[in-house]
């Protein structure tokens, strides 16, 4: 979730590995994965989705 949020704030990779203290092959691994979950091909559609997600699930 913390490198998802730091995605959605624009931040880049090496930010976010900065930010958190990790490795950038982590974040990138992490991004990956999330990619792959909400089977979309970029960050911004990344965040598209998780946000559509979160505002159904308010619903």
């Amino acid at each position: 979730m913390e490198v998802l949020t730091l995605i959605g704030e624009g931040f880049s990779t090496k930010r976010i590995a900065q930010e958190l203290f990790i490795s950038i092959n982590t974040v990138e691994t992490h991004r990956r994965h999330l990619l792959e979950k909400m089977e979309v091909k970029n960050s911004v559609e990344l965040i598209r989705q998780v946000t559509r997600a979160m505002w159904l699930n308010a619903s």
